[in-house]
């Protein structure tokens, strides 16, 4: 996801500028940003069974509508990112939430964070899961919540996480480690 300088900055300038009231820049951001929002959405949904009810271009869509209404002020591209992950992780959750109630399983097996990502949050019940460890991880510690959701939900690298919570990457490094450490814990509670 790492961007040109040029390009950050002319992503950073049109949303200054649609913060301002300048509705043409919104016209002019979305083509560029387009792309990296359909990334990030495809990521989470990369390993979903063919067939899933929710195609990435659908999360960016009602990500786009979501972005769009909000009331932000926006401060930079990696800021525009960091809230378009969250956004997305929020859309993605009410969905996997939707889901399991329309299949009235429960039963899912729960699994650690490290095993979801890397079978790509597969079942609607670990993504739920997920969210809710997030949530009280949050609670907590709100900067580890957002490094996770940053990195894993919304794609952004460990310098672009960084520059969008204003602290060095060894600290998203280092604060990571943590945060995975306490998730795990939490979900194997959770399971046990």
């Amino acid at each position: 996801m790492a961007a040109s300088s040029a390009e950050a900055q002319l992503v950073t300038r049109l949303l200054q500028e649609w913060r301002n009231g300048n509705n043409h820049a919104l016209d002019e951001i979305m083509p560029i940003v387009y792309d990296e929002l359909r990334r990030m959405a495809a990521r989470l949904l990369a390993a979903e069974k063919p067939g899933h009810t929710l195609p990435a271009t659908a999360l960016v869509h009602e990500a786009y509508f979501r972005l769009v209404d909000a009331d932000i002020a926006w401060q930079n591209r990696a800021h525009f990112y960091a809230i378009a992950a969250r956004v997305l992780r929020r859309v993605l959750v009410e969905h996997a939430r939707t889901r399991s109630r329309q299949k009235r399983g429960g039963g899912a097996e729960k699994i650690p964070m490290d095993e979801a990502i890397a079978i790509g949050l597969e079942a609607s019940a670990i993504v739920v899961d997920l969210d809710e460890a997030l949530s009280r991880l949050a609670l907590r510690d709100s900067r580890k919540s957002d490094i996770v959701q940053l990195l894993f939900f919304g794609g952004l690298t460990y310098e672009e996480t960084a520059e969008a919570l204003g602290i060095s990457p060894a600290t998203v490094h280092r604060e990571l480690k943590l945060a995975k450490a306490w998730l795990h814990r939490e979900l194997a509670q959770s399971s046990a």
